[in-house]
């Protein structure tokens, strides 16, 4: 079997017959036999690593999934298309017992013994998602399924009826950044997201997301420049001051980041205002030229990220401040958030590092935030290394991400990360930006409502910080609870629409 499309797609123009419907198996059981071998060789090298009985059944259909989508089926669907069967396109949670089913329906097309799998081998996926779902993000007001995240302020500390009245709009979950604040503000935030959910007969998970290795611009030299237009320069260092001291200079958090670059390599700062390109390296750095700005140029400023599409970053990924901070997560924190992982060795190190703290207390779920090329790629050795001691969602982090693999490619990105989750029979989170304008101004664009729209697939959609956030939360859950009737993942509900009833005179 080849990786090209099949050229050999069924086009009966009338009823099939038993010679098309016995082709149509036989390519079938072709794929079969692929996925079954390639499946069982990916399961092989995952099974001894499983722990929890739970997780086994996802692991597995995790494999046969990416067994099957080493192949092109267009040609596969296309068959079982024009003889009015499943194509296959929405069998992510439970791919063999989809291609057996069709196999079974094909077998009685012929007049053969058929077997169809049970319909509880078909539910199980969507059933542990829903359990996983509810342990992660809580439950959910009114009759909404996706769940409503919110990055916590710091007025949650200090104002009990500012978390009431966020509950109240619809939030089902609270997140910690521990990138801010501290272990003082955070057990006032957490109190009162106790007591406002005991209060409501809710139950509310806590997520504290811990930092990791984000590199940040440390310091900066404006030289004689206020702001960044494009074709204009700028210095990227090992250390502050050099020579060029014309040209604007900054630091990094990860100096060592520097020594990898190449001239032509791409660098984006503060979610992609700034895109600049290496044009030279000199002794203690680089220097770079803006490739993209606003018109009215950009100001950098300390603290923003500074992403490296090009350069798999090769740190530590607890930074000193996370460990120090792991303790009061490890004591206080439902579901942990693991900012910037990007292999399995990172998971095993989250996992041995909560463990000291823990005592005889059980793993905490952990929460995979997915924002580099490289955590893409290992997205399913990542997934199976934490579920296969502990419950395991993940995070789109589209903000860092669309830096990462490039703004074009993250369409596609985010989709394939839903498909994978889902047939690791794991929950997903949609996140960065959000309905952001609403958030920040009142007022929500077009294109934003789309989006939240399209978040509705994932078991959460996280909203970040703003005045408005009341507002935004009671705005998305209208649009969730309305994409609700329509849509459920990758499948269509035919409910009845209400735009065009009763008659329609000319």
């Amino acid at each position: 079997m080849s990786d090209h499309t099949d050229t050999h797609a069924l086009q009966p123009q009338s009823a099939p017959n038993a010679e098309q419907i016995a082709a149509c198996r036989t390519l079938l059981d072709q794929h079969i036999a692929q996925i079954d071998t390639d499946s069982t060789a990916i399961f092989a090298d995952w099974e001894t690593e499983i722990e929890r009985p739970e997780f086994r059944t996802g692991a597995k259909n995790l494999a046969c999934y990416l067994a099957a989508r080493q192949y092109d089926m267009t040609g596969l669907q296309s068959s079982l298309s024009v003889l009015g069967l499943s194509s296959l396109g929405r069998s992510e949670s439970h791919l063999r017992q989809s291609l057996a089913a069709v196999g079974a329906t094909l077998d009685g097309l012929a007049g053969l013994p058929a077997t169809w799998p049970e319909p509880a081998a078909l539910n199980a996926g969507l059933e542990q998602i829903t359990a996983d779902q509810r342990l992660f993000f809580g439950d959910y007001p009114g009759e909404r399924n996706t769940r409503i995240m919110v990055t916590m302020p710091t007025q949650g500390a200090t104002d009990p009826g500012f978390v009431e009245g966020l509950l109240d709009a619809g939030a089902s979950c609270f997140r910690i950044n521990c990138a801010h604040d501290g272990p003082e503000v955070w057990s006032e935030m957490i109190e009162n997201i106790r007591t406002a959910a005991l209060k409501a007969g809710r139950q509310c998970p806590v997520l504290m997301d811990i930092a990791g290795p984000k590199c940040r611009i440390e310091s900066i030299e404006k030289g004689k420049a206020k702001r960044l237009f494009r074709g204009d320069r700028f210095r990227l260092l090992v250390k502050p001051g050099g020579k060029h001291k014309r040209l604007p200079s900054i630091t990094i958090s990860f100096p060592e980041v520097i020594a990898k670059l190449q001239p032509g390599f791409q660098v984006w700062i503060d979610d992609g205002k700034i895109g600049a390109r290496v044009i030279e390296l000199i002794d203690g750095g680089a220097i770079l030229e803006v490739t993209v700005a606003s018109d009215k140029g950009q100001k950098l400023k300390l603290e923003k990220g500074i992403n490296f599409p090009a350069v798999d970053l090769d740190i530590d990924h607890l930074t000193a401040k996370d460990l120090a901070i792991l303790p009061f997560v490890a004591a206080n924190a439902d579901i942990v958030g693991c900012s910037f992982v990007q292999r399995p060795g990172d998971i095993r190190g989250m996992m041995a590092a909560l463990r000291q703290h823990r005592g005889d207390r059980p793993p905490q779920p952990l929460l995979l935030k997915i924002e580099t090329g490289l955590a893409v790629r290992n997205l399913p050795r990542m997934i199976v290394q934490a579920g296969a001691h502990q419950p395991v969602a993940v995070m789109i982090a589209r903000g860092d991400l669309a830096m990462e693999v490039g703004t074009e490619r993250l369409s596609e990105a985010q989709e394939e990360i839903l498909w994978l989750c889902e047939a690791a029979h794991i929950p997903v989170v949609w996140a960065t930006q959000v309905l952001e304008t609403l958030l920040k101004t009142g007022a929500p664009s077009r294109a934003e409502v789309t989006d939240a729209a399209m978040g509705q697939r994932a078991e959460c959609i996280m909203l970040n910080k703003g005045p408005y956030i009341a507002e935004t939360i009671r705005f998305l859950a209208g649009i969730l609870h309305r994409m609700d009737r329509h849509q459920f993942k990758k499948s269509a509900r035919l409910s009845a629409l209400t735009s065009w009833r009763g008659p329609q005179p000319l």
